[in-house]
């Protein structure tokens, strides 16, 4: 009897265990998971040299002292990165290649540097059909990719020696692990933009500078100019960007925080999102973040293919897939290295909840205080986040679904004819449990942390380098709703 009630006590004992192991799980399940690779990375030593502390601007936009691309926009561990360099004039150079992240606070960690690497003065390359600039620049530097580089974006500081001046080139390293979450930079509509070698954009036709039709096509194969979107922010203030898109601007603010928070997250550029749709099936949740404009149709059918299979969506962005792209294969046969804009898409609102519109600047304004977006932000009817929306959003029509909700709505300023005067954000159900949330805002992203280099965007009156903690804890509602939905993975 004695061995029997030991055995039972025993047993309970393990239950107990059990259970609280599974709960434990539960609450484990969002920020801070055990054995979360961004934990374990981020544990390590950080520092601010990442940041451009000299740069010098060619116009429009170049960086001519010195000044970079990538050979691939992402990258998986023990494949082979080359990096471009040209300097102008000649000059030795060095190159620092910094992984993004919290890392305490400092923004970034140094994974590896070339020190005193030989420059030169690479050609400007002559405009190619439909005005493309492709450059096909030797190689400077060569790495495969260390099988221990953990998913994310990295930055390489490029200094000309002897002058001082710097500027970026920017890479993704991807991996085919299971995570929590997928964020995907925007990086498709960071080139639509790029106006390198000057006004070479998508948009720049003959002296139209602002071109609306039949377009030019758009390499990878050339270095990032200066940021410059004037509603955003001004050029100088853009200077400490040179080089990296607008990932540092508009879409650093929420890896710094997701990486702080403890988020297990993999990264990918918008290319993955077009060529592996299947691999958007690891996740629990995909993120679209920032100015996300430029999509293809097949990049869009994934998505709505991985939601159906049970991926969560948050698009924390705006303007999002407004125009699709044609992909192209580089001179050398490299494919997706080149693309060009196609047609409008009709539809982005049956994928995102509402449709994309241009300019356009308001406050949230709180519609759905019951709903489970706002728990414990304190936020009623009508409560306001000044300035949350711009400087582009979402607005009707709406997608056609009986489990929509409105979760916040609002006036606007300053919007383009014929576009609706005000935005809608949304969120949605869907038929394996999961859901789409839609912020309807470029800025989402801001009020939720302040990194190194951090640039208050200069059209609004809110001081975003104080965090904003409503938008933090709405940010943390969408996630742990995301890892509390059913796990559709194998």
């Amino acid at each position: 009897m004695k061995n029997h009630r030991r055995k039972q006590f025993h047993q309970r004992r393990l239950l107990t265990a059990a259970l609280a192991a599974t709960l434990m799980g539960g609450f484990l399940s969002g920020a801070a998971s055990a054995a979360n690779r961004i934990v374990e990375e981020n544990k390590k030593a950080g520092t601010t040299d990442w940041l451009l502390k000299k740069t010098k601007i060619n116009d429009p936009s170049r960086s001519l002292p010195v000044e970079g691309y990538c050979s691939h926009a992402s990258i998986r561990p023990g494949e082979k990165l080359e990096i471009f360099v040209s300097t102008t004039p000649v000059s030795r150079f060095r190159l620092d290649l910094y992984r993004l992240g919290y890392y305490g606070g400092k923004g970034a960690r140094l994974v590896h540097s070339f020190n005193n690497v030989q420059g030169k003065t690479q050609p400007t390359p002559e405009p190619g059909p439909r005005n493309v600039r492709e450059c096909q620049w030797d190689a400077s530097v060569a790495l495969a990719i260390p099988r221990d580089w953990v998913s994310g974006v990295y930055l390489g500081k490029l200094t000309a020696l002897g002058s001082g001046f710097q500027s970026y080139v920017i890479f993704i390293v991807r991996d085919d692990r299971k995570a929590d979450f997928l964020f995907q930079v925007s990086d498709l509509t960071w080139h639509a933009y790029n106006r390198w070698p000057g006004w070479a954009s998508i948009y720049d036709f003959g002296d139209n500078h602002w071109h609306s039709g039949p377009s030019n096509n758009v390499s990878f194969d050339r270095p990032y100019a200066r940021f410059i979107n004037m509603t955003a922010i001004p050029w100088d203030d853009a200077k400490p960007y040179t080089g990296s898109g607008s990932f540092l601007f508009c879409e650093f603010p929420l890896a710094f925080w997701m990486e702080k928070e403890g988020y297990d997250v993999s990264y990918i550029s918008q290319v993955d999102t077009h060529a592996d749709g299947e691999g958007l099936k690891r996740a629990r949740g995909f993120i679209s973040i920032g100015h996300d404009e430029y999509w293809s149709r097949q990049a869009f059918a994934n998505v709505t293919a991985a939601r159906d299979a049970g991926v969560n969506l948050a698009f924390m962005s705006a303007n999002t897939s407004v125009v699709s792209v044609i992909f192209e294969p580089s001179s050398d046969g490299r494919p997706n290295r080149k693309y060009r804009r196609d047609t409008i898409f009709t539809d982005e609102q049956d994928l995102t909840g509402a449709a994309a519109y241009g300019l356009g600047f308001g406050d949230w304004v709180c519609t759905a205080p019951e709903h489970w977006l706002y728990n414990g932000t304190g936020m009623k009817q009508g409560d306001r986040i000044k300035d949350l929306i711009g400087w582009e959003y979402q607005g009707e029509p709406l997608k056609k679904d009986p489990s929509l909700v409105v979760v916040a709505r609002g006036a606007l300023t300053e919007t383009e004819e014929n576009e609706p005067p005000e935005f809608v954000a949304t969120v949605y159900d869907c038929p394996k449990g999961n859901f789409v949330f839609n912020a309807a805002t470029i800025w989402w992203a801001m009020p939720l942390s302040s990194p190194p280099g951090f640039n208050n965007p200069h059209r609004i009156k809110s001081d975003w380098t104080k965090d904003d903690p409503r938008v933090q804890r709405m940010t943390k509602n969408v996630f742990d709703r995301m890892l509390s939905t059913p796990d559709h993975r194998e």
